[in-house]
């Protein structure tokens, strides 16, 4: 029986198809019967991949086999300390691959925690309490105020039944359960009213169900199945990595052949060609690239969280640099989750309400001044029936676990609700005010509740006082204006006419406009002949005191964050299971949807194929009342938009497009673990502001990854070049092997960790964001890596010549020439590294402000000295000590390759940038610039 069918039914035609009897349920055999033909009421968790598999599977990348490739070159070699080195490396990513995706792959479990443990069902006409995964289609269960649904369920009885739904739908506020069939065809999951989803919560009523769907085929199991079917994206950082590594092992092959084919050619002796070929092989493939690029994302990751973000997998930190479209998730990310009473309706008088969440501290303004409670009665009046007419608590959390009570800075942190969140929001209101429950209770007494129903839409009270008895009244206003004969006005009791009527009326009307949910209230004196039990007696003639609108806000800090990204170039998009409405009010006060901007629902979204969504997609920056499976299509079509996109969400429903996005980001707080587990950043604070840090931190850890691979790859062309350019001059060695080796180790190592945690350029979110596609050499990298590399090659060689000409053809000359050659290299690559903190020159950046590179640098060449100047090692490096002159050549030479292109960057005018952003009247989703 496919969903539609569920819903438009009736219950007697549930019942009959079904098979159950309401009263008694099915027999055991029955039910027994059914187990075994639909299966256990439980979510598959797919066939998993094994430890031992998922660990083999991380020496697969091309990278790797490069280093393992290098590991055996350097052990041929005699270098074990390098062999060691590498070896750990692959071990050490090999370990940190294992352990992110072994956990990413515990979202189904996670899942599965959320269904109930155990169910109270009807079987064979006795109440039984049977474990929930042994519930069968036809099963009558049983719900009452704080059960979880235990499978998807059609009612079929519902008195006053709430559910919270908002980890599966959105919906910001419980929804009424009823057992009406529905009419109309694609209703959307969080408008199926009088069915109840596996995984959700009863917040009030009773209710009973027939259970209609379990296991994999529930509401939670088709998520379930989407995780499965959902594969991780690659981030751009492992693409680019996996692109490098090839070109390198190409490049350094074909290189190294080429100059040992021209030492050969040119009367070098082909053993010690060899060796230097196989050299300049080790030499020009950075096997420490790997290590460092980690090394770069965990510290990165150490300053993210000290800036609330929690990184469970280190690639996607990096990833978050390129994202070009954030979709957020409106409830309890864009807002606080919690319902806010924020306008007052009395008299004809508007009054706004301030103060945050459930923290019982704010104003209520009238034209902007504070209004004083004890001289303003209609407004006592309103507050006490709204604090009277209510079952909600508000309580102070303790959130330690030693027993001691925090003063947590952050608004609304020490205070929560219980009960429905919409009498939640009028008890705050009540208790900014000083009217609490406990400031009542001495005054007025509870003698009886008629209790909220879908039909008359109105809840009410009696209390008994001193002067007698009242009821207090709260309900959907244009119902209860028709049970009112009166009206407080003026501070008077006045009757109600149709005139006065219109006006409370276009007031809920302008109310609800703004995506206010609005509530009416009124009271009555009771007669002394009135008992208060009669629901049409209590509710009649009752005395209209006025309305009250209610929103779950916007997060005071989201909308600042929000033109952050748009400077940045990011486009922040909507998703949310609420109604079209009250998103499209809330993107308006938060800047996300501009004014010619479009929104689309779900039933719109679910009428369009992929290519049609494919070409509106740019315009849309609103999806309301959408499902999961809307969720997942919005991102696969913003990626096939060649899109970076990140998705942050906190709900069940939002797992899938989690997973499925190239960032995936959960919340902290009010995060299911469903969607942490599926994520790859977790917000500790649940604020979407800290995204914006989070994509700041990306930026520059890439930035700082280009530009420890411009300085490595600069180096090693420096390096391949001086023995290239020798070769084909018919020059003799200028480096030996050996020194080959030490030039890689002194200069690779710490200057190249050192630009890993640089600080980065002021302006770096002041652009848009760079293609998810966009190969690791652009931006001129390329450029700069060759001219820079090739500089330092020339001079390197050009150092070699002169030392050679000076000292003749000895044997002692060529080994001093080739001393000046090997300081000349190193301290070449050791000043270019600072040129490499700039996008422009190393006259652009205080060279002297990352303490950690200059640090990086002196110890380097306190690795050089002792080569040049301790006797027992000179043998061994094929060295001699240099004197000032010499000095002189080499300091003269190094600096060539750095301060050249310096002032030519200094002369050069050079181009304005302009920072992209998405302007307020674009509609379409590709930066603009101004």
């Amino acid at each position: 029986m496919s969903q539609k069918s569920w819903v438009h039914m009736t219950v007697q035609e549930i019942l009959q198809t079904s098979g159950t009897e309401p009263s008694q349920g099915l027999s055991e055999e029955e039910a027994q019967g059914r187990l075994a033909e639909h299966g256990k009421n439980e979510l598959a968790e797919g066939q998993g991949i094994s430890p031992i598999t998922l660990f083999l599977n991380q020496f697969k990348d091309f990278m790797v086999l490069v280093l393992v490739g290098a590991t055996l070159v350097s052990g041929l070699l005699g270098e074990y300390l390098d062999a060691v080195t590498i070896i750990a490396i692959i071990i050490m990513n090999g370990i940190l691959g294992f352990v992110q995706e072994f956990r990413a792959e515990r979202s189904l479990r996670a899942l599965k925690e959320l269904s109930a443990p155990n169910a109270k069902v009807l079987r064979g006409g006795r109440v039984e309490l049977v474990p929930a995964r042994d519930l069968v289609p036809g099963d009558i269960v049983l719900l009452e105020s704080g059960d979880r649904v235990p499978a998807d369920v059609r009612f079929i009885e519902a008195y006053g039944a709430y559910a919270e739904e908002s980890a599966l739908t959105g919906e910001s506020v419980p929804v009424a359960k009823h057992t009406e069939a529905l009419l109309g065809e694609e209703i959307p999951l969080g408008d199926q009213r009088n069915l109840g989803f596996m995984g959700t919560m009863l917040t009030r009523g009773t209710a009973k169900g027939v259970v209609i769907r379990t296991g994999m085929k529930t509401e939670m199991g088709k998520i379930a199945d989407l995780i499965q079917q959902t594969d991780a994206q690659e981030t751009p950082l492992q693409h680019r990595l996996e692109q490098l590594g090839k070109i390198l092992i190409i490049v350094a092959l074909g290189l190294t052949v080429l100059v040992v084919a021209a030492g050969i050619l040119h009367g070098q002796e082909p053993y010690g060609m060899f060796l230097a070929g196989v050299s300049l092989a080790v030499a020009a493939i950075p096997e420490g690239l790997p290590a460092i690029v980690t090394i770069a994302l965990a510290l990165g990751v150490q300053r993210m969280i000290q800036r609330k973000a929690i990184v469970r997998k280190l690639p996607s930190v990096e990833t978050l640099g390129c994202a070009s479209v954030i979709c957020s998730d409106k409830t309890g990310t864009l807002t606080q989750n919690k319902m806010s009473v924020t306008h007052l309706w009395l008299g004809g008088d508007v009054l706004e309400v301030t103060g945050d969440g459930y923290v019982p501290n704010g104003e209520i303004l009238r034209d902007g001044r504070s209004i004083d409670v004890r001289n303003h009665q209609m407004l006592r009046r309103l507050l006490q029936v709204s604090v009277l007419c209510n079952n909600a608590q508000l309580y102070e959390e303790e959130r330690s676990t030693d027993g001691k009570k925090k003063k947590d800075e952050e608004p609304g942190s020490q205070w929560n609700i219980k009960g429905d969140p919409t009498e939640g929001a009028l008890v705050v209101l009540g208790a900014k005010a000083g009217l609490t429950h406990a400031s009542l209770d001495g005054l007025y007494r509870r003698v009886h509740e008629l209790p909220f129903d879908s039909e008359r839409k109105r809840m009410s009270v009696v209390v008994e006082h001193q002067g007698g008895r009242m009821v207090c009244t709260k309900g959907a206003p244009d119902l209860l204006i028709q049970q009112c004969a009166y009206v407080l006005w003026d501070e008077k009791v006045i009757p109600f006419t149709p005139t006065l009527k219109s006006k409370v009326l276009a007031a809920n009307e302008g109310m609800a406009k703004n995506a206010l949910r609005v509530l009416g209230l009124a009271y009555r004196d009771l007669k002394g002949s009135e008992r208060g039990e009669d629901e049409r007696e209590v509710e009649s003639q009752l005395v209209f005191v006025g309305l009250t609108g209610m929103i779950d806000p916007p997060r005071r800090e989201v909308r600042e964050a929000i033109l952050k990204c748009r400077r940045a170039g990011i486009k922040t998009v909507m998703i949310t299971g609420d109604h079209q409405t009250t998103a499209e009010a809330i993107a308006r006060q938060l800047s996300i949807l501009p004014q010619d901007g479009r929104t689309l629902n779900g039933q719109q979204l679910a009428a369009m194929g992929d290519d049609e969504l494919d070409k509106v997609i740019e315009d849309v920056f609103v999806f309301a009342r959408v499902s999961p499976e809307h969720k997942l299509r919005i991102v696969k079509s913003l990626q096939r938009g060649g899109h970076t996109v990140a998705m942050t969400g906190d709900g069940v429903n939002d797992a899938p497009a989690i997973k499925a996005a190239d960032i995936g980001i959960a919340m902290g707080i009010s995060g299911t673990d469903v969607s942490k587990e599926a994520s790859s950043l977790v917000l500790s604070d649940d604020n979407f502001a800290t995204i914006v840090s989070a994509i700041e931190e990306g930026r520059g850890i890439y930035e700082n990854i280009r530009k420890f691979i411009r300085y490595l790859l600069a180096s090693n062309v420096g390096e391949i070049m001086t023995m290239f350019l020798a070769m084909m001059a018919g020059l003799p060695l200028p480096l030996v092997p050996i020194q080959i080796l030490w030039v890689n180790l002194v200069t690779d190592g710490l200057p190249a960790m050192a630009l890993g945690v640089d600080q980065a350029e002021k302006d770096l979110m002041q652009h848009k964001p760079r293609p998810a596609k966009e190969n690791i050499f652009a931006r001129r990298l390329g450029w700069k890596i060759i001219s820079r590399g090739i500089l330092i090659g020339v001079c390197t060689l050009a150092a070699f010549y002169i030392a050679l000409k000076q000292g003749g053809d000895s044997a002692d000359a060529l080994i001093k020439a080739q001393t000046v050659a090997f300081a000349t290299l190193v301290m070449a690559q050791l000043i270019h590294v600072f040129d490499c903190r700039s996008s422009r020159s190393i006259f652009h950046r205080n060279p002297l402000q990352n303490v950690w590179l200059v640090l990086a640098v002196v110890s380097s060449l306190l690795l050089m000295f002792p080569v040049l100047y301790v006797e027992q090692l000179q043998p061994i490096f094929k060295t001699v000590p240099l004197g000032l002159a010499d000095w002189a050549l080499v300091l003269g030479f190094a600096g060539i390759p750095t301060f050249l292109m310096g002032f030519g960057s200094l002369m050069s005018k050079p181009a304005k940038r302009k920072p992209a952003v998405y302007g307020p009247g674009s509609k379409g989703a590709k930066p603009v610039t101004r």
